[in-house]
Parts: structure tokens; sequence; C-alpha cells
């Protein structure tokens, strides 16, 4: 079975979950392996499916393996809507007016490791980001991966994909918000950088960084002080020390 340009396939018991509690429309089908069903949180994943009146199958763990090709499903695949619910589809001008409080927003230039993405999606939502930005070339977007590796962040934290990054690096500039791109040439330090107030943190992609019209666009570099041999943080690290460090700052 394979995914469709119409559908696709959502798997673990985190992200699965997590999708059935907040977009519970989207959720086409569900399956669960026999051999799983006693597990309590499968149970209660079972109970809420049920209440939303989402169909329900049982499956082989072979038959699993095979829709999801081999990925570590934990008993649990749903068959989802590739489409947002219009309730969670949602564009910065929107976003940015729902908001009661400083905007709190991560961007990620051209990362395309869907773990990466994955593992900032889980940091973003711990941290209490509003949205993640991503362009829509060359980066990836959600994909069944990405939701397993962020256990049900992906279904929270709003992913906003957008055609020219650097014109939307500038609309968040007119919209009062403080770029701070990460980058290991910056000359400041990210724990001598004040991260309080309106603020969207800017990551490059894997192994080239930020591109050069993203770094440019940025108000200020900042740099991870690196004690080490190594030069730089994976994506993942990195969006996770320079979120947190924020929250800290910001008293979150």
């Amino acid at each position: 079975m394979n995914n469709t340009s119409d559908s696709r396939y959502l798997f673990g018991i985190h992200a699965v979950t997590a999708m059935v509690e907040k977009d519970a429309a989207r959720v086409l089908m569900l399956w669960i392996a026999r051999e799983a069903q006693k597990n309590q949180r499968i149970k209660r994943l079972q109970s809420l499916a049920d209440r939303a009146g989402i169909a329900l199958q049982g499956a082989t763990h072979a038959k699993l393996d095979a829709m999801v090709a081999g990925e570590r499903h934990q008993g649990v695949v749903a068959e989802c809507s590739a489409k947002a619910s219009p309730q969670l589809a949602l564009n910065i001008p929107e976003l940015l007016s729902s908001l009661d409080k400083a905007p709190f927003l991560l961007v990620l230039d051209g990362v395309q490791d869907p773990h990466n993405l994955g593992a900032c999606l889980r940091s973003a939502d711990a941290a209490g980001v509003d949205a993640v930005i991503v362009p829509k070339d060359r980066a990836v977007g959600i994909t069944p991966v990405v939701s397993k590796v962020a256990c049900g962040a992906a279904e929270h934290v709003p992913l906003i994909q957008v055609t020219n990054l650097a014109r939307t690096l500038r609309q968040l500039q007119d919209e009062g918000l403080w770029l701070l791109g990460a980058d290991e040439r910056g000359e400041t330090s990210l724990f001598d950088a004040d991260l309080k107030g309106p603020l969207a943190l800017v990551l490059g992609a894997e192994g080239q960084g930020l591109r050069r019209l993203t770094r440019e666009q940025c108000d200020l570099l900042i740099s991870v002080p690196m004690a080490g041999s190594v030069s730089s943080l994976n994506v993942s690290v990195a969006a996770g020390v320079c979120l947190f460090e924020a929250v800290r700052q910001r008293g979150l």
C-alpha cells in the first residue's frame, strides 16, 4: 500500500493519538496490530477513535511493516487526509493577529532531513513556539517520519510553508519581530543576546547553514559558544539550545 497525493500514512502511538485529539476529521482509517491491542496507550487511542467515529481495523505487524516501509510503527498506523482541516490552516498575518503575547517563532532555512525537522518541531512544541516557518522548495515538509520523530508535536505546532523566505522575513520585521540568525560566524554569543520580546529564531540547513540572503535579512547573527573540537551543532540540537535559552529569558 502506498501514500497518495490525497492521503498519507501516520504511525507511532504519540503521533497518531495527537492527530486524533487535534484533528480527528483528517483520520480516514486506523489500523492497530492485534498483538498490541492490550497495550494501555493503544486502548486509550481506540477509545478516542471510537468517540470520534474513526473506522478501526485489526492488522498483523507484517501488514503494518509493509504499509510504512519497515519504519517503527509501535503497532499503530493511520491513513490521514494530506490536507489540514480549514480551522488549522494558518498564514502569518492570521497567526500574528491571533496572539495575545509577544510572538515567538522558529524559522528553518532549508532543513531537508525529516528526522531533523521532527526533532525541531518537538523542541519547538516544548518551548512554546507559536509556529515554525519553512520554505516550500528544497526543504522537507510534514511526512510520516517527521510526525513520528516529533511525537505528536507535528499535529500541535503550526508549520507554515512559504514561497519566498526572504520576503517572509521582511514581513516579520515589518510586524515588529526581531530576527536572530544562528550562525557559527556570529560575533554575538547566544547567551549575550536579548531573546525577549517579539522574536523569530532563524536556523539554517544541515551542512551549509543559513543561505546568504537569509543571513543578510537577520537583524543580528548569534553563535552558540563551543568548548570542544567540533565547529558546529546539528540543526535540531542547535534549535533546542537556542529555543530554551529564549525560554529562560522570557520566563515562559
